[in-house]
């Protein structure tokens, strides 16, 4: 049995070529399907070179099924179905299919880092849930997941774990800046030195954060002035935006239309994330450790200094 990829149209063609015939035009499926007209069209083009004929014909502005359309508008609502039931079968099989999986977790990974990663699981494992919870400091993820709360724990990389654990790549804090301070006009990367005589957004004792733009502040010398303190990251952003003061936010929890307010640190601040599990990784949890690998995987800066250790 000869299954090359290219003799065969793939399920998503298949799948839009039923869209257009149950919503009648090529315009109406790719609104319903959330795609351009002319990506539809390609869909059905490359189709149609693979059965080797049309499917579809155009005439007077309506739009017509050819014999092998009607053949594939008959039989192809049964092929996705059976696909479907197989996928599902097999996602049963390893643990992925059904029920919730418990995440446990900083409040600023969620909000940033690992956004991408569980939008992607959404879309792939509709009916697997995740219940988020959420910690403000690093030292609680790890023990919430050794008291049982959680499937798998994302957060800085753990000492002496028992379980697996697998590294995510690494975080950083960015700079912050007001519209009027001087450095605002500058590309190059900073020195949080540059930044002693600002006054600064700081973050609330109860933020986990508050501990690290303080020891990167008294590292480079200085006792940051306040001005504010907040424990909402997203808003420790916008106030410095605003014109309050300076403020240290991870890189991936800096508002998009706030980018030109941010400045890379000469030195980066970052520390390295993990996932890891008490015992072994359950399927699902393996599953969106492997997406959580692919979105937003960020390489060490270089130079980096983690103040994360010791």
């Amino acid at each position: 049995m000869n299954l090359e990829s290219d003799e065969w149209p793939t399920l998503r063609q298949i799948g839009y070529f039923l869209a257009v015939v149950e919503h009648g035009s090529i315009t109406a499926a790719a609104r319903a399907v959330h795609l351009s007209q002319p990506a539809i069209s390609r869909q059905i083009q490359d189709l149609e070179q693979r059965v080797g004929g049309p499917v579809i014909e155009r005439s007077a502005g309506r739009l017509q099924l050819t014999p092998a359309g009607r053949a594939l508008a008959t039989d192809g609502p049964a092929a996705l179905s059976s696909v479907r039931r197989a996928v599902k079968r097999m996602r049963q099989a390893i643990g992925i299919e059904g029920g919730t999986l418990e995440l446990v977790t900083l409040s600023t990974l969620a909000a940033g880092r690992l956004l991408p990663a569980l939008t992607h699981w959404r879309e792939r494992y509709q009916e697997v849930s995740v219940r988020l919870h959420e910690f403000s400091f690093r030292s609680q993820v790890p023990e919430a997941v050794l008291n049982g709360l959680g499937d798998i724990g994302i957060g800085t990389v753990p000492r002496s774990w028992p379980g697996p654990v697998r590294e995510l790549g690494w975080s950083q804090l960015v700079a912050v800046l007001p519209p009027h301070d001087p450095l605002i006009t500058s590309a190059e990367p900073i020195l949080v030195d540059d930044l002693a005589a600002r006054d600064w957004v700081l973050y609330d004792e109860r933020q986990g954060l508050s501990e690290l733009v303080l020891g990167a502040c008294a590292r480079a010398g200085f006792r940051p002035r306040g001005v504010v303190k907040t424990t909402q990251v997203e808003a420790a952003a916008r106030f410095a935006a605003a014109g309050l003061g300076v403020a240290l936010v991870p890189e991936q929890n800096v508002p998009p239309d706030l980018a030109a307010f941010v400045r890379q640190l000469r030195q980066p601040i970052a520390w390295q994330l993990a996932a890891y599990a008490r015992t072994a990784w359950t399927p699902a949890a393996e599953a969106f450790i492997e997406i959580a690998a692919r979105n937003g995987h960020v390489p060490q800066p270089p130079d980096a200094v983690d103040l994360m250790l010791g």
